[in-house]
């Protein structure tokens, strides 16, 4: 059996906690998209003034 170093423990740990990281933003990324489009309807244009 091969011994584990102290590298490898963290290497391994490293990858898993990447690929759950990469995992949720795979998730939520319709959500993502979903905010975006709201954040832009309701963003004024620049060049727009508000009727008073």
């Amino acid at each position: 059996m091969a011994q584990l170093t102290a590298r490898r423990v963290v290497t391994a740990q490293v990858v898993l906690i990447a690929g759950a990281a990469l995992a949720l933003l795979i998730r939520e990324i319709p959500g993502l998209v979903r905010e975006i489009r709201i954040w832009r309807m309701a963003a004024v244009p620049s060049g727009a003034r508000h009727p008073r």
